[in-house]
């Protein structure tokens, strides 16, 4: 029976509990999109985590969808990530960063005029995150066979970049509705190419960014981030499971080092039938508690839990789910604010009993 509190092999490297930080964007890297001394003790305050995975960073200038987000494309980018891992390395954590491309969820005012890409030039619902005055997102422009190639180096320079910063790992952004979960699901992907039609070609795309990860890394440091319900940014596909589950068999077969799953609880929940099909460390998420989740841990549900809104606002969360102490409630309206306000003020327990 795993306790939360008890050491995990992860791939390649060990980490000293099964509290994973799950990645979260707050948007405080500035325009630059630098990493800064306010996010090393963000993470800092954060690393009770046994692995700590970074808010989603993007591979490029043209892979971002929202204001303020890190980037790993540049030398620059990978010394100041370098800062953040020191931090939490000091502190016996373990930390991989996100890497992502968002695809059709951005707009031209965030790509200096040019029109977001998507495989196919199919328009989401709903309105871009954070803009003002609000505007829907437009219509993307469907990628090349070229344009995806490019894109898979860039992938690749982003973790060679990992490297550089001395992240213990990489993690693939395939997830909530961005440009791989774009290319794997049917909703939005109606090519008629090899990344096109089939499971197989949906997949494609994702399992070159994963293989070029493996290049870099080796399979022991590389993990990946799905969500199997499809629940974000309009998405949908015709048979989730036979979807889900290819990627799944796929990745085993690679023997990467995880998958993470955005998934609450549910009747039509896909945990229990893709759990079997991976003999990797399997990391569950969303709207757990303190008991959901160590009755996960329990019975073997899952290896690690992560948790995402919690640990905003309790930096000592380990803490208090041991302990079963009350929690810090979110302050919403500053998850995407410019400063310490709602990112690093919120206080420990034992700040609140003095």
């Amino acid at each position: 029976m795993a306790e939360l509190n008890s050491a995990l092999q992860v791939g390649d490297f060990t980490i000293k509990n099964r509290l994973v930080l799950a990645p979260l964007t707050r948007a405080r890297s500035g325009v630059e999109r630098i990493p800064n001394d306010l996010m090393v003790e963000y993470y800092q305050q954060r690393a009770n985590a046994g692995l700590i995975i970074t808010e989603a960073t993007v591979i490029s200038p043209k892979a971002v969808g929202y204001a303020n987000t890190p980037g790993l494309w540049s030398q620059a980018q990978a010394q100041a990530w370098h800062k953040i891992v020191d931090a939490v390395h000091a502190q016996g954590s373990k930390i991989v960063v996100q890497l992502w491309h968002v695809g059709r969820i951005s707009h031209p005012d965030l790509l200096d005029g040019d029109t977001p890409v998507a495989p196919s030039a199919i328009q989401p619902a709903g309105e871009v995150s954070l803009l003002r005055p609000k505007r829907p997102f437009v219509i993307p422009r469907a990628l090349s066979h070229e344009e995806i190639q490019e894109i898979v180096a860039q992938y690749k320079n982003a973790a060679e970049l990992a490297k550089v910063a001395g992240f213990d790992g990489v993690e693939l952004h395939a997830a909530n509705g961005y440009l791989i979960d774009q290319f794997l699901q049917s909703k939005t992907n109606i090519r008629d190419d090899e990344y096109g039609g089939s499971i197989e070609n949906r997949a494609r795309l994702l399992l070159q960014v994963v293989d070029a990860f493996i290049e870099v890394w080796g399979a022991g440091r590389v993990g990946i981030h799905l969500a199997p319900r499809g629940d974000s940014h309009d998405m949908g596909d015709e048979d989730p499971l036979a979807t889900f589950g290819y990627v799944v068999e796929q990745l085993d077969q690679r023997k990467v080092g995880f998958i993470f799953t955005r998934e609450y609880e549910a009747a039509d929940s896909l945990l229990p039938k893709l759990r079997p099909k991976f003999k990797g460390v399997w990391i569950a998420n969303e709207n757990l508690t303190a008991d959901s989740a160590k009755r996960i841990l329990a019975t073997g549900q899952a290896d690690a839990v992560s948790f995402g809104k919690p640990y905003i606002a309790n930096p000592d969360l380990l803490d208090r789910l041991e302990h079963d102490l009350p929690l810090n409630q979110i302050q919403f309206e500053t998850l995407y604010a410019t400063g310490a306000e709602g990112y690093t003020d919120y206080p420990a327990f034992e700040k609140l009993e003095a």
